[in-house]
């Protein structure tokens, strides 16, 4: 086998230097190196941003959003969505492994789904299936490459994996989530419908206590039926965080002036930044976990106001991320139903 660089560096065509996932195009020939996984992969799950992206520019036609996605391979050898720079993650079977990543707790016919970034993943399509466009999944015939220093993780047995692969391409939030919110904060999540708004409450909740609010924003009526179906959030707003004079007129008619200690931002389109700054209190915090972020945006925006605020660009990668995401269904009976509902 070929020796392989940890970081993938080997895969990229161009512009040489960089790492595979800033990279215009990558190698994705399936012949392996002697530091990767080659996956027989099943499932994708497209970023959020970047399938609503997608279906903005192609319409809602199957086949158009197939023939996207193709080009968008083809052309860059991984799913990396040229507009907003994402791609989503993968579930698949391990056909082979690496000479040097033999001594893995890992077999070929394991199950796993990658923990990385499409973006930066080698992938090559046989075949699109059939394009699941209300959860922006799709199955495929296809293989993808796993290098040294990707993170992956098994499918636990008593979760469907479509199920599964829900909850892991957004572990990163409720994770991060658990590591910010204190006892006692007013925590507000804009975006608090969706699936990483939705463990994100649940993680909010547990964290800030009896002593802290926890406030949830959804656009859509569905998206509020699902907030209070949850009953995580101790006061739900319905708003359009793409308004941020009126986002925050809104949070202040809910809680008596107050603003927010955290706000989370989990929204899949752009121009949400503005609101989230005016919802924080100065020296708050802000997780912009959303994709749709612009970092301009939000930091010469949150100056032109006066606001002195923590800004935290979104990780999808914290310590134990998908083993506390996972945890999050089994104990919460009520988003089990709700993730199974959408989702399987």
């Amino acid at each position: 086998m070929k020796k392989g660089n940890k970081y993938g560096l080997h895969r990229v065509i161009k512009p040489k230097g960089v790492l595979p996932q800033p990279a215009q195009k990558i190698d994705n020939t399936m012949e392996l190196y002697d530091n990767e996984i080659l996956i027989d992969v099943q499932i994708l799950n497209i970023d959020s941003a970047s399938f609503t992206q997608i279906k903005a520019e192609v319409g809602d036609n199957e086949e158009k959003i197939k023939e996207k996605m193709m080009e968008i391979v083809n052309k860059r050898g991984k799913h990396h969505n040229p507009v907003t720079g994402s791609g989503g993650m993968l579930i698949g079977t391990v056909k082979e492994i690496g000479d040097r990543l033999l001594d893995r707790d890992l077999k070929v016919g394991d199950r796993i789904a990658t923990l990385v970034s499409l973006s930066l993943t080698p992938l090559k399509i046989e075949k699109i299936k059939k394009v699941h466009k209300e959860i922006d999944q799709v199955e495929v015939k296809a293989q993808a490459i796993l290098f040294e220093s990707g993170i992956y993780a098994k499918l636990p047995a008593d979760i469907e994996d479509t199920l599964s692969l829900a909850v892991l391409d957004v572990a990163g939030a409720a994770a991060q989530t658990a590591k910010l919110v204190k006892p006692g904060d007013n925590v507000l999540i804009i975006g608090a419908g969706g699936k990483s708004g939705l463990l994100c409450l649940h993680e909010a909740k547990k964290r800030a206590g009896v002593t802290g609010t926890v406030i949830g924003m959804g656009h859509s009526d569905s998206s509020c039926k699902r907030i209070k179906k949850l009953g995580a959030a101790d006061i739900i707003i319905q708003g359009d965080a793409t308004q941020p004079v009126e986002s925050l007129k809104l949070l202040k008619a809910q809680t008596g002036g107050e603003l927010a200690d955290i706000v989370i931002n989990n929204v899949n389109i752009t121009d949400t930044e503005m609101a989230s700054v005016l919802c924080t209190k100065d020296k708050g915090t802000i997780y912009f976990f959303s994709m749709a972020t612009s970092f301009t945006k939000a930091a010469l925006g949150a100056e032109g106001v006066g606001k002195d605020v923590n800004m935290i660009i979104g990780n999808g990668f914290t310590e134990g991320h998908a083993q506390i995401s996972l945890e999050i269904l089994r104990e919460n009976k009520k988003l089990q139903e709700i993730f199974t509902r959408l989702y399987t």
